[in-house]
Order: structure tokens, then sequence, then C-alpha cells
């Protein structure tokens, strides 16, 4: 009997089977026939798909690429969302390996730019107008294109309090046409494919694809949700007010819809150019130095950071001061996890691996059991490469590298928000070193870590939390007996279910599954043969050269249902079931 599970997998395979095999097709010509062979997908997609030619899967000149460059290749054929998800895995050395992660690294977000036609109808479909009519004046060409939007300049005026008008120039962030769309589809198929992952390859089942995907998901949602990103300028606008070190754009909500954002044109210095900075006399060191305590400013005092800062992120304005863009992936971070951090840094540094090991366990969710000695050894070692450091001397970016591959090999994963926050920490770093090969970003972190430690054990801050945990008891001890005598009224009542998860039983469903199709597959077509054989013995009309034409086309059924079925015994059995 097909379970409700397995019944909506097929429903959505049917319903994307184009996608499907746009997908499968991108894989077969860039040599990763073994991918789909791996995840059994020629099996999970045995109607339709099957007629893909695999004579085609090799490229003429496919050969001379490097499987990773080939991967590579793929995922910026196959748009958007794979182009994204490629990007979220060239950070993470405890997932991809090496000669991965350096080839995802180059993966390009820039695509053919869309037609001015289809900004006008996105313009109408949003706003009711043309951007001619909203703006004095609105470039047709747009300045970047790149998976999810492409941006245009205008000028926009703009009616003061007091009745006066001036022209602002603006940027105009506008979203390709049926992007979410088509994000959509290709979300549900990660999903499915990550989990023929846990199903069909034991080496990546720790690593919890379905939980990256379903992570991954929530973040490119957010992304493409352009009033999200209205509100992250807003809310970081105002978390920064009054700092004269940091300029924060000035977006447009009348103008800004889920497709469409307004904002205001930076005109500076992109932090990548370092020629152009020395040219016009900026202050490198300073500005190396202001960059990374504004993003640690952002984490450790404010808990809502820019997760993205690299280099085109960036520009300086004159007087050094700093300019964040792009505020479409933001992170959040609660304060216990700030100290969790804080405290694994100073432990490290005081080389104390029980300390350390507890700061690990409270950043991280742990897959199953795991052998504590083996991790504090593990700790121990790693405490090691840093104890003759002082905390200037580490590198924020090492240490992610290092805590990820231990993650890795123990089973655990970073909570959402610390990983975003290493990730944050680890690029501003960079930046800061291209700027001024000097710097010692953790150096600038110690009044951050002072001032967290000061908060963590200050009188507020215990009254608090001791307030919280007696108010935790006190509903716990009022909830009791009522908890109490619904589990025994449940017992009473044989209500009380015993729920059982296996492990390891999935393939052998399947392979039951799969033999049980072609007994009741060959079933019907000894059936058929049978029937048809007794129709033309017994010479019911109408006849075709005295044979029942009924007959011969029972014959006709049975053989192609033979053919279809031994054909996909050859195809798909390979020596399994």
């Amino acid at each position: 009997m097909v379970s409700l599970r397995q019944f909506g997998a097929v429903n959505r395979t049917f319903r994307h089977l184009g996608r499907y095999q746009q997908i499968l097709g991108v894989l077969l010509r860039y040599g990763l026939s073994d991918l789909v062979d791996h995840l059994h997908l020629d099996q999970y997609l045995e109607t339709g798909l099957q007629m893909l030619s695999r004579k085609s899967r090799e490229h003429e000149q496919i050969d001379r690429y490097s499987r990773p460059e080939r991967l590579r290749m793929a995922l910026e054929e196959l748009g958007p969302t794979f182009i994204k998800l490629g990007q979220l895995l060239s950070v993470r050395p405890d997932i991809v390996s090496p000669e991965y992660l350096k080839e995802l690294t180059k993966l390009q977000d820039e695509v053919p730019p869309f037609s001015y036609e289809e900004v006008q109808k996105i313009f109408y479909e949003e706003l009711g107008k043309d951007p001619t009519d909203l703006f004095t004046s609105f470039g047709s060409e747009p300045l970047a294109a790149a998976s999810i939007s492409q941006v245009h300049h205008a000028r926009l005026l703009i009616r003061g309090q007091d009745g006066s008008e001036q022209e602002r120039r603006v940027v105009v962030k506008v979203q390709r046409p049926s992007l979410e769309k088509n994000i959509s589809i290709d979300l549900e198929i990660l999903a499915r494919i990550a989990q023929l992952m846990e199903d069909h390859l034991q080496e990546v089942r720790g690593h919890r694809p379905t939980a990256i995907v379903q992570e991954f998901s929530r973040s490119l949602s957010r992304e493409i949700d352009f009033t999200i990103e209205l509100a992250n300028i807003q809310h970081f606008a105002r978390q920064f007010a009054g700092c004269r070190e940091i300029y924060v754009p000035e977006p447009y909500p009348a103008f800004s819809t889920t497709k469409i954002l307004v904002m205001e044109r930076i005109e500076g210095v992109k932090a990548s150019d370092i020629k152009k900075l020395q040219e016009k006399g900026y202050n490198l060191s300073l500005l190396a130095e202001r960059g990374a305590r504004l993003v640690m400013e952002q984490v450790f005092t404010h808990g809502f950071f820019h997760a993205d800062p690299h280099p085109g992120n960036i520009f300086f304005l004159p007087n050094n001061i700093v300019c964040f863009i792009d505020f479409g992936q933001m992170g959040r971070l609660l304060f216990k996890d700030r100290e969790s951090f804080i405290e694994l840094v100073s432990s490290i540094v005081s080389g104390d691996e029980v300390k350390v090991t507890a700061a690990v366990l409270n950043m991280t969710v742990q897959q199953g059991e795991f052998d504590r000695d083996t991790l504090i050894l593990d700790i121990s070692e790693l405490i090691s490469r840093y104890l003759h450091l002082s905390i200037g001397e580490m590198e924020i970016g090492k240490i992610h590298w290092e805590l990820l591959r231990l993650f890795s090999r123990h089973n655990m994963f970073l909570k959402p928000g610390l990983y975003l926050m290493l990730k944050a920490l680890g690029t501003a770093e960079g930046v800061g070193r291209m700027l001024d090969p000097e710097q010692e970003m953790l150096s600038l972190a110690k009044p951050f870590i002072k001032k967290i430690k000061q908060e963590q054990f200050s009188a507020r801050r215990l009254l608090i939390e001791a307030a919280d945990t007696g108010s935790q008891y006190l509903h716990l001890l009022r909830d009791l007996p009522a908890e109490t005598r619904s589990v025994l009224a449940m017992l009473r009542q044989g209500k009380v279910r015993l729920e059982l998860e296996h492990y390891g039983l999935r393939p052998m469903e399947k392979a039951l599954y799969r033999v049980s199709n072609r007994i009741a597959f060959a079933i019907v077509l000894a059936a058929l043969i049978i029937g048809s054989s007794l129709i033309v013995l017994s010479g019911i009309k109408p006849k075709w050269h005295d044979i029942p034409i009924i007959g011969i086309v029972g014959f006709l059924i049975a053989g192609c249902m033979g053919f279809g079925l031994l054909i996909s015994i050859l195809r798909q059995g390979r020596g399994r079931v």
C-alpha cells in the first residue's frame, strides 16, 4: 500500500517533471551520471525520465574538466537556487572536501539581464505604474544583473515636509520574472534529493542534508522578499542612529514592494578597490580598524548583523566613513550564544579544555550520541595550536574552519545564528587584512568581550535569571498535578502508545516494494497472454486472416509490456533486486 508520503512525493515529481528532466539532463551532460545512479533517481523517476538518452551523457569536451569543475559548471547552468546552494556549501569545510570548496568559491552569480519590457511589467503588477511615471528618469539598461535581481539607476523627486521638492539619485532593485515560482519548484526538488541522499548515501547521512536544505530554503525565501530587506535596512539604521562612523543608505518604502526595492545610491569607493582608496587619500589602517569594530558592534552589542560583509558589499565615503549595502542576508544572535562564543575564545586562550568543551556543546546541536572523552582529546589538540598565541594573534577565520572540521568528526552542527556570526567575522577579518595586513581583529574585540563578561555577572542579570528560573519552576509545579492526571487517564483508557524508530530498513522496504510491483506486473502480463490465447482459440469475430483481432491486440499489448519490463530490469537492475 502506498503511504501518503510516497504519494505526495510521486505527485510532486509529476507536477515538476519538466524541471526534473532539465536537472537530470544537466547532470548527465556534465558527466555526473554516477550521482544520478547513486541516488537511484532513475528508479524513483521511472516514468518519463527514462526517455533521457544515456548515450548523450558525456559532452564532447567534458573530459578535459575535473569533476569539481564540472559540478560548478552544472550548478551555474541550473540557475539561482543551485548557485546560492553552491555558495552556501563553499564555506562549509565540514561538509565539502577541499578540492570542491576551491571550485565552489568560483561560482558566478552573474547572468544575462532581462528586458526593460519585463521591468515595466513587474512595475505595473507591483505598483500599477510605469517606471517613468514614478521617477524623473529611469535607466533602461541595468547597472548589474544577478541570478535574483538586477539593478537600475534612477532619479526620484522627493517632497519635503516644508513642501519643497528635491531630486535624489537612487538605485532600483528589480526581481527576476517568475523567480519565486521557479525557486519554489527547485526547493521542492532539492528537498527530495536531500531525502534520497540520506536514504542511499551512508557517507553524507550524518551531515543531515534535509536539515541543510530546510535552513537554506528559509534563508533563500527571506532573501527574495524585498520587504524583509527593507525592514533589515530600517532596523540596521535605528541601531546605529547617531553614530558618525557609519552611513546607512536611505530606503524609500513608498516605492518598494516584495519584488522592487528603491534605495539611495551610494557614491563611494568599494573596499576591494585599494588603489583608488590610496589615490583619494583614505586612511586604510583606520578603515580596517573602524570596519572591524563596526562589525563586532553589530554582533556582540546588538545581535543583529550583516551576514555577508565581503568587499563588494562595503563602500567607503569621505572622512573614512563606512557604508554597508545589500541587506538581504542578515544574522540574529541571542545573548547566550554571544556568551558561548566569548567563553570559547577565552577558554582557548587560557588552555582550559573542559570549559572549551562546555562552550562547544552550548554552541552546537548534537546528532545522536558522541564520545565526550574523544571530544575533549580533540579539543586539547585544537588548544595546543593556539596556546602560545595571544588573543590578538588568533585568526577568527582559522578558528572557524577548525571548529567546523571538529564538529563534523563528532556529528555536531553549529547553530544557524552562530554559523552566520563566524562567517561574518571571518569575512570581515579578511577585508580588514586586505586593507591593513597588520590588523589583529580579536584584539579589537577585547572591549566587547569585557563588556559581555561584565553583563554576564552583573547583579541585574543574575536577578533576572533567578526570577526567570523561579517563574519556570512555579509554572512546572502548577501544571504538574493536571499533567499527572492526564497521563493516568490515558493509561486507564489504554491510549498510551510506544513508538519505535528503526534504522537501515528503508533500502529493504524499497527493494520489497520494487519486487512486489514487478511480480504483480508479471502476473498481469501472464494473465493477458493466457486470456489472449483463449480468445484466439475460441475464434471470436471480428477476425484478421482467420485470427480474432481482440486476441492479436492482447498479444501486442503483452509484448509491449514484456519488452518494457525487460528494459526496466536491464536498465535499473544492475545487480540490485
